[in-house]
């Protein structure tokens, strides 16, 4: 696991209610989502956006998790199957060389990002690995804690993005 990936055990604290105060996971994906969304989840952590987005997508949605670290997402399951949202989630434990997302190719209608970015070494290779999967007029949404990201590096621009 590359040595920059946030430590398992901070997933407890990512996951706790005391964080809705900062993000409210309904509020920022909801306009984005409809019943029925195949979502791609990169880095879900423990599940904090993972199971309110299972709840936003019913139950013919799923959400695809992918982590580099089983213990999160042996919390995420465990945390899923309590509020009976197991059957919407999909999680795939990865190297971190890759996503390994060939069999979700044209099938992801939103891909979620937040605060994982930065934790990816080879950003260009992560953002080519999530277009394969999008659907045509599909989503990405990406937030980043401020100053981790130096978005003219992942865009190949050279001026300073507009925020």
């Amino acid at each position: 696991m590359p040595e920059h990936v946030c430590p398992w055990w901070i997933g407890y604290l990512l996951a706790s209610p005391l964080r809705r105060f900062f993000h409210k996971p309904e509020q920022i994906v909801s306009p984005y989502l409809k019943e029925g969304m195949t979502v791609l989840e990169v880095g879900p952590g423990m599940g904090f956006f993972t199971l309110p987005m299972a709840r936003l997508v019913g139950s013919q949605g799923k959400i695809i998790c992918i982590d580099v670290q089983k213990k999160m997402i042996d919390s995420l399951l465990r945390r899923a199957a309590r509020a009976g949202l197991a059957d919407r989630i999909i999680t795939r434990l990865t190297s971190g060389d890759s996503l390994q997302v060939e069999d979700f190719a044209n099938r992801i209608d939103l891909a979620l990002l937040f605060a994982v970015v930065h934790e990816i070494p080879d950003q260009e290779k992560l953002f080519r690995e999530v277009l394969t999967t999008l659907k045509e007029g599909s989503l990405i949404l990406i937030s980043e804690p401020s100053g981790h990201v130096i978005f003219p590096r992942i865009f190949g621009q050279r001026e300073k993005p507009v925020y």
